[in-house]
């Protein structure tokens, strides 16, 4: 779930052509000898965001946090926070902090002391260092574990001891490099709610790296996609899931179905794909920039489409398969279904178990038909 709108000019600054991004990364490259972990990068990112950078190993988003921390410095390109160059300013000079993976507490302090320890550093006055300990750990919920050492919390307490000292300093900008990534799956679905409410409560711009998913998906007011240290897609949540700009996007983001396809019609308001994968015609209803006889991929989420005995009417001839049932996944909420079809491609179908103990739920090697809208998909090129 992203998070909650409030106002558009307030919660949606980069739809707006006029504003100012407050971290700008401009043709940023990173190179190790001869490999290139990062490739041209420019990025933009707005106040009070909290932006993702999703990828898989090795596709450079690790590489480009620290980069924006000044723990890594640019073969080229510039890197700019709050309207400052920070292209070449050392991390404790930036108006950033970091939380790392492991959290890196001091084991022999007790979590008021790690909080506070930059804070002293700092030789602020004791009492100006009590009052933010004390209000840090209200906002982390943990005012009654602040004389326990680290070894004595939860896996969730620990993570949460960490965010604190990270914002102790008022960093402009806070950097996470896989927050929840040493945390259970339980726990780091509630845990990401948490670190949400935290960051709409400060505003401070969060800035987070993670492989995965969903956790970006549940986060981020944006997510940046990454790929062999480039950019591949930058959009929000619904936009990344619902338009994907290419296969890999599509692929990359939850489970699709990919299959190609031919041009047979190329019309303003719906192009006609024939695929064999399918054994049918893809009607969509949209216009799209190709030509006739053109090869296109087609993409589609498991539960865009339907499953049925029976076959769908007024079909035209397109938008309809069918095939075998081949393999069931209970998983609760929703049932996944393998479907065989003639032309041996295995097609994911997901539907959502709103009934309980359903008596009439297709079952394994029952021929089905599969059907879909004609918006139901995404049209991408080769």
């Amino acid at each position: 779930m992203a998070k909650k709108p409030q106002l558009a000019f307030e919660t949606r600054p980069w739809r707006d052509p006029a504003a100012k991004p407050f971290v700008r990364v401009r043709n940023v490259s990173k190179k190790f000898g001869d490999v290139v972990a990062v490739n041209d990068v420019s990025l933009d990112i707005f106040k009070s965001e909290l932006f993702c950078l999703l990828g898989g190993s090795g596709s450079g988003k690790s590489t480009l946090l620290r980069m924006l921390a000044g723990f890594e410095v640019p073969t080229s390109g510039t890197i700019e926070i709050d309207g400052q160059d920070m292209t070449h300013v050392a991390p404790y000079n930036r108006p950033v902090n970091m939380m790392f993976q492991s959290y890196a507490l001091f084991p022999h302090m007790s979590v008021e002391q790690n909080i506070a320890y930059g804070l002293k550093r700092d030789h602020l006055p004791s009492g100006e260092i009590r009052d933010r300990v004390a209000e840090l750990l209200a906002l982390v919920k943990l005012d009654d574990y602040g004389r326990r050492r680290p070894h004595q919390l939860s896996g969730g307490q620990r993570q949460r001891v960490a965010l604190a000292r990270a914002l102790a300093k008022r960093p402009k900008l806070l950097l996470l490099d896989e927050p929840l990534g040493a945390l259970d799956k339980k726990l780091r679905e509630e845990t990401q709610f948490e670190l949400v409410k935290i960051q709409e409560t400060l505003g401070v711009t969060f800035i987070v790296v993670t492989h995965d998913q969903e956790e970006a998906m549940t986060l981020a007011t944006r997510i940046g996609v990454m790929n062999q240290g480039e950019i591949a897609m930058i959009g929000e949540p619904h936009d990344i899931y619902e338009f994907p700009n290419s296969r890999f996007v599509a692929s990359f983001i939850g489970s699709v179905n990919m299959v190609e396809g031919v041009v047979t019609e190329d019309e303003p308001d719906h192009v006609r794909i024939r695929s064999a994968d399918l054994g049918a015609d893809i009607f969509v209803g949209h216009g799209v920039d190709c030509a006739p006889d053109q090869i296109l991929w087609w993409a589609v989420r498991p539960e865009k489409i339907t499953l049925s005995r029976e076959m769908p009417a007024a079909t035209d001839g397109a938008n309809v398969t069918s095939g075998v049932v081949e393999e069931i996944g209970y998983l609760g909420d929703m049932t996944v279904y393998q479907v065989r079809l003639e032309s041996g491609k295995l097609m994911r179908v997901t539907q959502t178990n709103t009934l309980r103990g359903n008596p009439d739920a297709i079952t394994w090697d029952e021929r089905v038909y599969l059907s879909w809208d004609p918006t139901a998909g995404s049209v991408l090129p080769v």
